[in-house]
């Protein structure tokens, strides 16, 4: 007789590796260059846009099919690089595809917000004085 296991955690409370950040994409090995390439335009739209604390859910999802997309475009611009025949159908597709995902994204930067907080900022000047007093 199989018994099923009792779950050590909490209800709502398991996340896959993906969501809390540990894995890029399941069964993939990070280490390869396509996984790291896609991790890091990931890191880069997702400063762009303020960081990953600033995104709803589906502008995340969007920031990772923009990422697929754009590794899948270098791939085929790395082999017309090299001299090989590419289909041309294919490169045009994934670059309006691009610009589209941008455009949902939103093209531009957003700055995070580091403004101290009045309450902040006097903490801050107090330290400040009190260096200097002593």
């Amino acid at each position: 007789m199989v018994r099923a296991r009792k779950s050590r955690q909490l209800p709502g409370l398991c996340f896959s590796r993906a969501s809390n950040g540990g894995d890029v994409l399941a069964n993939v090995d990070g280490r390869l260059v396509s996984a790291r390439r896609y991790r890091d335009i990931i890191r880069a739209l997702m400063a762009d846009q303020g960081g990953a604390d600033q995104c709803s859910e589906s502008r995340k999802q969007l920031v990772r099919r923009f990422a697929a997309a754009a590794v899948l475009a270098e791939q085929l611009e790395a082999r017309l690089a090299y001299g090989d025949e590419i289909d041309i159908t294919a490169h045009a597709l994934l670059a309006s595809t691009l610009v589209r995902i941008a455009q949902c994204i939103g093209i531009d930067r957003s700055a995070k917000n580091t403004t101290p907080s009045l309450r902040e900022y006097l903490a801050a000047k107090t330290t400040e004085i009190e260096e200097v007093v002593k």
